[in-house]
């Protein structure tokens, strides 16, 4: 059975297995590509999912769904596609899907997987792209975070790559998210120190800018504006998107815009673009720096700067990152295939040390990969809201940058007698204020013993595991028994629901 890792990715997807010493490539899809588009098209009986959906995209958009990734954690898609509503999860396993069935043309049978999701994900977002795992007929061995599956990957290269042991800022920007994580690392040895992110910031804004530069020349010149028109949208989006790519390579490009029987070419040069879009950069910058603070680690004590993601390729993130860090930023893997890569070798990890069944692999490589010490930290603080002088707060238990897995516990106490059970709304963030944290769900702790006076303690550990996603356990203080602790999350699919969304997968025919 072969083991891979999943890189489901914003614009682009990918997926990548181990040989027999070890070593991670990535699989090609059917059409021969490392990268498939992140796009599904609903064509009658049949779901079409990479660069053909994008294609028809372009033509009607209203039957194809782009840029899922954003939309993990909220409970639709946000608009109809193909005139049905769908949840994200739902749309990712489509395209967890595809890549399977891809691989397995190359692999053979697929069932385990590890799939990576940006290091700020919550835990809201984390189980959202667990339960798209399940929905496509996977068994999910983990989620990893995309940072510490592309530095494991850099680890594993020749001492040529990465000699020693090395702190390496991984800067990690995608089409939709960017993380930035600091971690500690040699061939044996895989410690994350620190992670900052921003889920809301991608390649997908560098488009957008370009689009709405575009889009008001037009509107100066015609009179119309082409973001009205969801075609046109389309349409100036993908030459968007093109001419970001052109610029990585070529000073100057031009982008033509089409709209209600009107043509448009405006000229763009990357000065321009930068110009467009330094606010974007700047925002990374601010990231990094504040990572570092955090850490408490000057650039003299970073060996090197790895660069993941696709929107890497533009040459301004590079400068600032040489500007910054007095430093060339290290590229020498394909930044797009290098977190599908690490997820990979996290699977061989996992396995080899489980004593799972691994035939792909040598003994000597499943000895090297039963070795590694990973050691991973929270990108989030983890808390519970409680009532103090009137107002809702957020009480930290686990601070964020805390190793995994982690937990602590908090004494807290009934408000009434022979009260059976205690509500606690488990946070996500960093906020004094409870409503400008992230929740991820109540917990009812429920069987508390009978006949318990007002004021009674009940100690409700928080925990979290090794892949960030997020557990509680309480214990009634009065007697000594654990409560029984669930948590009944604000957004999600329960069990039945993934059940349901795996049938309706299950009975697509997807190419």
């Amino acid at each position: 059975m072969s083991l891979v890792g999943i890189d489901l990715g914003t614009t682009y997807s990918a997926i990548a297995a181990l040989d027999e010493r070890g070593r991670p490539f990535t699989v090609p899809n059917r059409d021969g590509e490392m990268l498939t588009p992140s796009a599904v098209l609903f064509a009658g009986d049949d779901v079409v999912v990479g660069q053909a959906a994008l294609d028809v995209a372009l033509e009607q958009p209203d039957r194809v769904a782009t840029l899922i990734k954003r939309r993990m954690g909220y409970d639709s898609f946000g608009s109809p596609v193909a005139g049905r509503e769908f949840r994200p999860e739902t749309l990712s396993a489509i395209i967890l899907r595809k890549l399977i069935l891809d691989a397995e043309l190359h692999l053979g049978p697929l069932r385990q997987a590890v799939i990576t999701v940006p290091a700020y994900f919550d835990d809201t977002r984390r189980k959202a792209t667990h339960d798209a795992g399940r929905i496509a007929g996977l068994e999910v061995i983990e989620i990893l975070d995309e940072p510490s599956a592309a530095a494991l990957a850099y680890s594993f290269q020749r001492e040529s790559v990465l000699p020693s042991s090395s702190v390496v800022l991984v800067y990690d920007l995608g089409g939709g998210t960017f993380d930035a994580t600091l971690v500690r690392l040699s061939r044996r040895h895989f410690q994350t120190v620190a992670i900052e992110g921003d889920v809301r910031l991608g390649g997908k804004d560098w488009d957008d800018r370009i689009v709405n530069h575009v889009a008001e020349q037009f509107q100066n010149t015609h009179g119309s504006d082409p973001r009205t028109d969801p075609q046109s949208l389309v349409l100036l989006q993908s030459a968007a998107e093109r001419a970001k790519r052109t610029l990585s390579k070529l000073p100057q490009t031009s982008v033509t815009c089409t709209h209600a029987g009107k043509l448009l070419s405006v000229p763009l040069t990357r000065a321009e673009f930068e110009s467009l879009t330094r606010d974007l950069l700047t925002r990374t910058r601010l990231t990094v720096m504040q990572l570092l603070r955090s850490a408490g680690l000057a650039w003299e004590q970073v060996d090197r700067v790895l660069l993941v993601g696709g929107s890497t390729h533009m040459p301004m993130t590079g400068q600032m990152l040489r500007e910054l860090s007095g430093r060339e930023a290290d590229h020498s893997l394909a930044v797009s295939e290098v977190v599908a890569r690490g997820a990979a070798l996290h699977a061989g990890i996992v396995a080899a040390r489980s004593g799972e069944s691994t035939e792909a692999l040598s003994d000597e490589a499943r000895e090297e990969l039963a070795d590694v010490i990973e050691v991973n930290v929270t990108a989030h603080s983890l808390g519970v809201e409680v009532r103090h002088q009137g107002q809702r707060v957020n009480d930290v238990l686990i601070p964020k940058n805390t190793q995994l897995p982690a937990s602590d516990a908090r004494v807290y106490r009934t408000v009434a007698p022979n009260q059976r059970r205690v509500r606690v709304k488990v946070l996500q963030g960093e906020a004094h204020q409870a409503e400008a944290c992230i929740p991820i769900g109540e917990c009812w702790i429920d069987e508390l013993p009978p006949d318990l006076p007002a004021n009674s303690p009940v100690q409700v550990q928080c925990g979290c595991a090794s892949n960030g996603l997020v557990e509680v356990l309480a214990v009634d203080m009065t007697s000594g028994a654990r409560a029984k602790a669930t948590i009944h999350r604000t957004s999600g699919l329960s069990d039945d629901e993934v059940e349901r969304e795996a049938e309706f997968v299950r009975g697509l025919k997807i190419l």
